[in-house]
């Protein structure tokens, strides 16, 4: 398949493929003939788990390394399997932390719920902050 097809497929631009390309997240392709690019559809496969690992936060570095140890074949299990254990226990974390923040929201957005079944508290107003005027501070001596 060519790039503008692999572009549409993958949801990648092709300005993207081709940096893909060039950084080794992606293998060079075929080319055909005339030396345009020329994709085998496995490749779309690939390009959704390195999409998975992009959403998931891993760092480009870590990308990279992955693509580069799946270049390299057999033997590099353990490698690949290890770097994926521990960008999965930075997920976890991730994950604990966005439950944590979902549960702040969620008992924000039901105290807006009605009148009845709001708290007292979830209406009182935030302390007034204050400023103190521009010059006020001390000068410190030099």
């Amino acid at each position: 398949m060519k790039i503008g097809e692999l572009a549409e497929r993958s949801g990648l631009s092709a300005h993207t493929i081709r940096y893909y390309e060039r950084i080794g997240l992606l293998p060079f392709a075929d080319r055909d003939r005339s030396g345009q690019r020329d994709y085998d559809a496995s490749i779309l496969i690939w390009i959704e788990f390195l999409d998975r690992l992009k959403t998931t936060g891993m760092p480009i570095r870590d990308m990279l390394r992955y693509a580069a140890l799946r270049e390299r074949g057999v033997g590099t299990e353990v490698e690949r399997r290890e770097l994926l254990e521990r960008h999965r226990e930075r997920v976890r974390a991730r994950v604990a932390d966005l439950q944590a923040c979902l549960l702040v929201l969620d008992t924000k957005i039901a105290g807006y719920a009605g009148e009845r079944q709001r708290m007292p508290k979830d209406d009182a107003t935030a302390p007034e902050r204050r400023r103190k005027p521009a010059g006020a501070r001390k000068a410190r001596a030099r």
